[in-house]
Order: structure tokens, then C-alpha cells, then sequence
């Protein structure tokens, strides 16, 4: 008997080595220990976290990511993990003679030249060095050239197949973006500088400045340009029109030539205009370790200040025609992190883990002025729930109204009077979270109360599931402010039906007044606490699509007047996804 339970204990050991591994998830706006404001005049509603125009590259296998003011760099083996590393860009010549001493590294242009990482800083100074590594972990870098002397806002460099160099840039609601060649030994132009593209609001209804892309008072704003070259087509990208709008985003033009003529393609590449935290522009594309694309760029939050903002990072690439696509459909949703060459990777990274406590009950420990309870479960970043005190023991519990299957849960800080300004390190987070079928027996779920890093927007992927109605989030320790919360978001599966499919989805478009402009209309679906609507100029590449929420009418005024349009719909509750509604043209 004892060597039967032997032989079984060997055998069950070896089947586990086989057992295939959980793959890992992320959830935006992507954790990062983000700097706070570091300029004094725009923290003046609040001291706040904030960065933005987020470049990506993989370098050696690694991923580097670069953002505004951060005064340093992350890198990350799996996109998960991200490892900060402090260092100051700005030389002390720069310092002593540059206004805004706090933009060390400014809308960054971040590239892979030869065995080097490059690095340069938005600047016409003419003063700020190109940095280079070939030992980017280990922050070690030199100067490639200690003045670039030509300069550039919103840079970014790109190295053609045949290895020649070029830098485009601009920012601004009236010049265009630009474009040059340049010697690769020197950093010299190589040419002149050409006029590549200019935005048309006039026709583009999406390039309108605005909330509501109404532009009323202001011309749209062109930035942040981003080259990727695809089956010898080249795909310049750039954000607009204004990064305190829900529906910033990436927009490409295309063109056969490093240098142009470039084409605009009139659907927004990257947009998340609905959702927990919407934007997605000013950003950058790159290639996972297995050949995936994935796009990465700036989320808005806006509310302490116009340059509060975050990253998100969304899976992309190009379609079979060569169409350049983002899914940010779910965007703030769990996601799968890359795990080898994807089958369908414009649709495969969505865990299908939805959200389930949307307006459900909520308790508190206290409240700090007009910072409600409610603000922790509506679906909306920009606001947020703060206790009194940052002391230990302030709580919140989540009802989810039903036992459920969870897998994931996030936490969302909020800055409510914090005191810090730059970049900061040491500081962490500390938190426990229980979990109860009825609200009077907890468990512990995630035990951080000796957490050392900062975690300001903390994701979490249970190592398995747990059925649970309740969950309890005590404080333990704050870096700074208040015991604040923005977003307790818990996924996973609830325990009823899917909801059914739309009924009755109308698009209406103005054949007299703009054409620009659609009014979509749908049949309220029972039990569906939210709905996905999908944009496209062709029934099967709708490739755009905006998360609604509470409602049965969208207003889209994002169109080109001299395309068609196809517009679909799907319900979303705790238990999933409604079949889609057949694309419909207005």
C-alpha cells in the first residue's frame, strides 16, 4: 500500500509539471509608481500624480518605457513588472539657463539605433543632449552628440530598413508636423525640413477641438508624431486634437515614402472615448518579443489640473489589408499579457472577466467633504471617494449584490491633499481585502500590509478564484494625503444570464446640417449595465468603439462627411457580452 501511494504521488506530481501555466493579465491605466506634478503652477487645485506621451521600445528583449517627467525610466521583461530607474536627463548647462527646470525628459523621443537605445527630450533650446545606452538596466549612458543644434518638440526618430534616420515633431493648433532626414553618425540634418500633414476638422469631424468634438473656440492641436513602417507602406502617427478630451486619440496617414506625401486615414487609430478612464493619444507602437503590436499612449483624468493624465497600453497591429488597428474595446478592462504569437490578436487579449460591482451598495468608514462613497463604484476616474483620515483601519465595502466569481480586482488611489511634488521613491502603499458570502464571516483575500512599493493604481489577478458578495478594503498605510479611492473595480463572473442582444439600434446622419454628426439610438436591454458600440467605414473592420454606460442614445460627431459609416452594438452586465448587432450604415 505504501508504495501504491508512492508510484500515485509521483505520477500526480509529474501530471502538474504538465499543467499548462496561468496566463498573466493587466489592467489599465497600467500600474506604474507615476511622479507627481512637479510645476508649481499646475498643481495649484491639488498636488497630484501625473505623466503622459508614453514611448515604448523593445530593446534586447526588454521593454523600456519612457514618459514626461519622470525623472528616470521604467523597464519591464514581461510588460507587468515594471522596474523604476532614476536618472536626470537635463545637463546643469540646461538647468541653469532653461525656464521650466522640471521638464527633464518632455513628450521623450525613445529609439533603437544600431545596439544603442536612444534618448532625446522635447527642446528647441538647441542645449539638450541625444543620450544613448547600450546598458539601459544598468544607467549607463553617454552622449551621442552634447547639443542636438536643429531640436524639436514632441520628437521622434525612426530607423528606416536600409538604416537612414529620421526625426519628425511639431505640437501646435497651426503648424503641421514635420519631418527631416538626418546623418545617423552625426545627428546633422540631411536634407530640409518638409511639411508632412495638417489636421481637417472641416471634414474630420474627430480632429474638432472640444469635449464633445464641437470646436468652440479653439483649432485642434497636432502632436506627439510616431512613424511605423508595415509591408513597405509608412505609418505616421500623431495625437489630437486636445490631450484634456475624452477622445484624444492616435490618428495615421500613410504614405509610400519615409518623407511623405501622407494620407490621413479618417477613423481615429487609437480612441477610448468612454469607460472608467478614457484617451488614448500621444503615444507609441511596438513589437512584443513574439512579433505582436501593441500601442501605448495617454489617458485623461484632467480634473486637478488639464495635465493630470496616465497610460494605458491596448493590443494593435494591421489587419490583412493592411489597416492599421488599436482594440481598446474593455480598455480598462483585465487583459492578457503577451504569451507567444497571438492567433487573432486583435481580439484574443480580453479575459472576459467583467466588471461586477457597478453601482452596488457601498460602505464606508467616513467621508471627507463632498467625496462620496458612491464616487468608488460609478465608473469614472475623475472622481473619487476620500475617508477623513489616512489613518490605519479606514474601509470601504463593496456589495456586489449577488455571490460571484472573482478573479481580479483594482485600486484605484486618488490624490486627495497629497503633499508631494516630483518624482518620488520609498514611498509605498499598504492595504488588506477580505472577502464574505454574507457579510458577517471575512476571509483575507490579498494580505499587502507589508507591501513596499508604490501602487497607485494596484491590479490584482487572484492566484484562483473565490466565490464571494462582499469585499472589505482596510487601510493599513497612505504615501501621502487622505485614504482615498477613485475606482474599487472587481471582476470576474456573476451568477446569472448574459444579457440579450440589441433590439432595434438605429443610426441617424444629417444630410443637410453636418455630416460629421451621427445620433444612434437602441431599445433599452434589461439587466445590461452597459454597452459597447463599435465604429468602422466597413461592416467587418470596426476597428473603433466607445463603452457607454446608463444610457440608450450615444451622439457621435467624430465622422468624416464623405465616407459611410457602419455602426454596431452590444450589451455588457456582471455575467457578460450580448451577441453583436449586424453593422449598420446611417
Amino acid at each position: 500500500m505504501n508504495n501504491l501511494k508512492i508510484i500515485l504521488s509521483l505520477l500526480f506530481f509529474v501530471g502538474c509539471l504538465h499543467l499548462p501555466a496561468q496566463q498573466k493579465t493587466y489592467c489599465n491605466p497600467v500600474n506604474l509608481d507615476y511622479g507627481y506634478g512637479p510645476i508649481p503652477s499646475f498643481t495649484t487645485w491639488g498636488k497630484h500624480r501625473s505623466t503622459a506621451d508614453p514611448a515604448i521600445v523593445n530593446y534586447k528583449g526588454d521593454y523600456y518605457l519612457f514618459s514626461t517627467n519622470q525623472t528616470g525610466y521604467w523597464w519591464s521583461s514581461d510588460m507587468l513588472n515594471w522596474n523604476f530607474v532614476s536618472r536626470k536627463f537635463l545637463t546643469q548647462e540646461a538647468i541653469d539657463t532653461t525656464p521650466n527646470k522640471w521638464d527633464d525628459l518632455c513628450a521623450p523621443a525613445v529609439w533603437v539605433q544600431g545596439d544603442s537605445l536612444c534618448v532625446f527630450g522635447s527642446t528647441y533650446s538647441r542645449i539638450f543632449p541625444i543620450w544613448v545606452s547600450t546598458s539601459p538596466k544598468e544607467n549607463e549612458w553617454s552622449k551621442a552628440v552634447e547639443h542636438f543644434e536643429i531640436g524639436g518638440w514632441d520628437p521622434a526618430f525612426f530607423v528606416d530598413d536600409d538604416k537612414r534616420l529620421y526625426m519628425y515633431n511639431g505640437s501646435s493648433n497651426v503648424y503641421p508636423l514635420y519631418g527631416i532626414e538626418l546623418d545617423r553618425a552625426t545627428f546633422q540634418p540631411a536634407g530640409t525640413r518638409k511639411e508632412l500633414l495638417l489636421l481637417d476638422d472641416d471634414r474630420i469631424g474627430w480632429h474638432r477641438f472640444g469635449e464633445h468634438m464641437d470646436n468652440t473656440f479653439l483649432k485642434p492641436f497636432m502632436e506627439g508624431a510616431w512613424m511605423t513602417k508595415h509591408n513597405g507602406k509608412y505609418y505616421l502617427q500623431w495625437g489630437g486634437p486636445g490631450t484634456e478630451f475624452s477622445h484624444y486619440g492616435d490618428g495615421v496617414a500613410v504614405s509610400n515614402s519615409p518623407l511623405g506625401y501622407f494620407e490621413h486615414v479618417s477613423l481615429p487609430f487609437s480612441m477610448k472615448a468612454g469607460g472608467f478612464i478614457r484617451g488614448a493619444g500621444h503615444g507609441a507602437t511596438f513589437q512584443d518579443n513574439s512579433g505582436n503590436y501593441w500601442h501605448t499612449s495617454t489617458m485623461v483624468i484632467n480634473v486637478k489640473n488639464n495635465f493630470e493624465r496616465r497610460i494605458g497600453i491596448w493590443p494593435a497591429g494591421f489587419d490583412k489589408d493592411d489597416v492599421m488597428y488599436c482594440n481598446t474595446a474593455f480598455g480598462d478592462y483585465p487583459h492578457y499579457l503577451p504569451d507567444g504569437k497571438a492567433a487573432d490578436h486583435q481580439k484574443s487579449r480580453f479575459t472576459g472577466w467583467m466588471l461586477l460591482n457597478y453601482k452596488k451598495p457601498v460602505q464606508v468608514s467616513s467621508v471627507f467633504g463632498t467625496h462620496y462613497p458612491n464616487n468608488i463604484v460609478n465608473e469614472d476616474i475623475k472622481t473619487y471617494w476620500s475617508a477623513g483620515t489616512a489613518r490605519k483601519g479606514e474601509w470601504l465595502i463593496s456589495d456586489l449584490g449577488e455571490v460571484s466569481t472573482v478573479y481580479a480586482l483594482q485600486i484605484n488611489y486618488a490624490d486627495q491633499d497629497a503633499e508631494f511634488s516630483g518624482k518620488q521613491q520609498g514611498i509605498y502603499h499598504q492595504y488588506k481585502i477580505y472577502y464574505s458570502s454574507d457579510g458577517k464571516k471575512w476571509d483575507v483575500l490579498i494580505d499587502k500590509s507589508r507591501n513596499d512599493k508604490d501602487v497607485p493604481h494596484d491590479y490584482v489577478e487572484l492566484e484562483r478564484p473565490v466565490k464571494a458578495r462582499y469585499l472589505k478594503m482596510e487601510n493599513i498605510h497612505m504615501p501621502t494625503g487622505k485614504f482615498a479611492i477613485s475606482g474599487f473595480r472587481v471582476f470576474g463572473i456573476g451568477s446569472g444570464q448574459k444579457p440579450d442582444k440589441v433590439e432595434q439600434f438605429m443610426a441617424f446622419r444629417s444630410d443637410v446640417t453636418d455630416r460629421r454628426n451621427a445620433w444612434l439610438k437602441w431599445k433599452p436591454v434589461d439587466k445590461a449595465y452597459a454597452y459597447n458600440i463599435y465604429i468602422g467605414q466597413e461592416p467587418d473592420k470596426l476597428y473603433n468603439c466607445v463603452m457607454v454606460y446608463d444610457a440608450n442614445e450615444y451622439y457621435y460627431p467624430g465622422m468624416d462627411k464623405t465616407k459611410p459609416y457602419y455602426f454596431a452594438i452590444e450589451a455588457i452586465n456582471e455575467n457578460g457580452i450580448s451577441e453583436l448587432t449586424k453593422a449598420e450604415a446611417p
